[in-house]
């Protein structure tokens, strides 16, 4: 009899087990598999896509190929009909001018100017001398003002060091002795400054590709307001060579500058009888960029007023002309070409479902998003600009790097971090996590689950954009890897059937939210605290 009744016991649990599980869910969960997902991400990160840079041609591809695969499955156009919701992205170039005695100098290979310190106004100057101040130092037994008026001149100084110490490399450069500097120069209302540094001459490539790079943002009141800042005093990054042609003017050198003072222990400060001129100001322009959206109609008259959005972002960093080696297109096949994927295969998993009468009770959107590398851009542009009523949105399912995995998991890649998923919803929390019990069995882990993480992934992707606005997500992310915005983030090194097995966990879970009785409660503030 005891047998009997263990036997008996041992029928009731599977058969518990099967009526936890989604037969439907099961079924249509197919699609999503290694062989799709390598279909799709051959071609979004391909060097054709040429690293799908946000205003770019191989970010206008992607985003074509995302419309097409949408509209194929037979998702709806929710932007009036269209696919495509424009974002208003305008860009900030540099325009730069320094000519010394007439001559035009080479912008990062004789001087450059520091984006951020250009208002949109600009700058604009016309020297006939140069008040030559060393090292810019203003202690009480050294002054390299001593005797000197400063107000209304464009005085040249050495950036960093004293007199007597060598020149120091980037790595020790001192910025609090630099601010200081400028700090003094500022208060003394110098009309700009020249700061003759090394770096100049030999520039990295990481500081070369910033320079070149234009700021992206949303053309907004934000934006504009801080682009409008009052200009500062100019400050303009000059090499030896442009220095050493200015101190021409008075035939004179750095090297035999620098000896003399050493020399003498004492300032060698001097007027430098030499025309010296020099402009800055921003150039704003247009870029064409768009988010991509498929719409899912729910079944339920009531419930498909409700909302669940599935997000990705399908830009990247483009590409990189002065990378070591051959390779300079940064293809993103983790990211985010693998979440793009796996958008991609939920919304054909949920499209199949609809198509066969099984379609969700709420309504889905699936977006992928553009200019999450410029700030995300595209989300927060949507955020700004719904198509649908942010109170009629119950959740952002986020993915962001779902082909591959972290150090902390060689040894087992069966994993994916989960970030937000307790921030603001009890509810969702419990949600997601049984659909991973019940469907997948992937170890979640939350270790960047935290808003004090100091890596801040919870503010770094577009998930973000919803959870400030008191809409609950979750975060779906397999960590950095060596990769990480490098060229050799390629197709090759994806784990497929894990990238397969991470967009079913997200899928499983869209299906509980989008056919559960109620939304998540909101029950936590953006701090954390319970909601009174």
């Amino acid at each position: 009899m005891k047998k009997q009744l263990l036997y008996s016991s041992f029928l009731l649990l599977i058969g518990c087990t099967a009526v936890a599980q989604n037969k439907d869910a099961i079924k249509f969960s197919q699609t999503i598999n290694k062989d799709n997902a390598s279909k799709h991400l051959s071609i979004l990160a391909s060097d054709e896509y040429e690293g799908r840079e946000t205003g770019k041609k191989g970010g206008w591809m992607a985003a074509e190929y995302i419309k097409n695969h949408f509209k194929t499955i037979g998702l709806k156009g929710p932007v009036s009909g269209d696919y495509f919701q424009p974002v208003d992205i305008v860009s900030f170039g540099l325009s730069q001018i320094v000519t010394v005695d007439g001559q035009p100098a080479e912008p990062l290979t004789d001087f450059f100017i520091m984006p951020k310190t250009v208002s949109t106004k600009g700058f604009a100057f016309n020297a006939n001398s140069i008040l030559f101040a060393g090292y810019g130092l203003t202690k009480d037994d050294y002054n390299d003002y001593a005797g000197q008026t400063v107000a209304g001149k464009v005085v040249m100084i050495f950036k960093s060091g004293e007199p007597g110490s060598p020149a120091p490399t980037a790595s020790i450069r001192n910025s609090s002795a630099l601010n200081a500097k400028l700090k003094y120069l500022t208060a003394q209302k110098a009309q700009a400054v020249l700061l003759i540094d090394p770096i100049v001459d030999n520039m990295p490539d990481n500081l070369k590709g910033y320079l070149q790079s234009e700021e992206m943002a949303l053309k907004n009141k934000e934006t504009m307001d801080r682009q409008d800042v009052p200009q500062t005093m100019p400050v303009i990054t000059i090499g030896t060579s442009l220095a050493n042609k200015i101190l021409a003017g008075a035939s004179t050198n750095i090297d035999a500058l620098k000896k003399k003072i050493t020399d003498s222990g004492k300032p060698s400060p001097q007027e430098i009888k030499i025309s010296v001129c020099a402009s800055a100001s921003k150039v704003e322009k247009k870029v064409k960029s768009e988010n991509v959206l498929g719409f899912l109609p729910g079944s339920d008259p009531k419930l498909k007023r409700e909302v669940l959005i599935i997000t990705a972002h399908y830009d990247h960093i483009g590409i990189t002309p002065d990378a070591k080696g051959d390779d300079k297109i940064n293809n993103g096949a983790d990211d985010d070409g693998s979440g793009t994927t796996g958008v991609l295969l939920i919304a054909e998993a949920f499209a199949k479902a609809k198509k066969a009468g099984k379609g969700p009770k709420r309504s889905i959107l699936f977006m992928t998003v553009t200019g999450e590398e410029k700030g995300l851009l595209g989300s927060e542009w949507y955020s700004e600009n719904p198509v649908f009523p942010l109170e009629n949105t119950i959740t952002n399912l986020n993915i962001d790097m779902i082909g591959r995995g972290d150090k902390a998991h060689e040894s087992d890649n069966n994993f994916v971090y989960i970030i937000g998923s307790d921030m603001l919803s009890s509810d969702l929390d419990r949600i997601g996590k049984k659909a991973n019990k019940t469907y997948v069995n992937i170890n979640l882990d939350e270790k960047y689950n935290n808003r004090t993480d100091p890596n801040q992934f919870y503010y770094r992707s577009d998930h973000y954009n919803f959870a400030k606005h008191g809409i609950p997500v979750i975060f779906y992310f397999n960590g950095v890897h060596d990769d990480y915005h490098m060229p050799g983030d390629e197709v090759s090194k994806i784990d497929f059937p894990m990238l397969a097995k991470r967009a079913k966990l997200v899928y499983f879970t869209a299906w509980e939210l989008a056919n559960g009785l109620k939304r998540p409660v909101v029950n936590k503030n953006d701090d954390g605290t319970p909601k009174m």
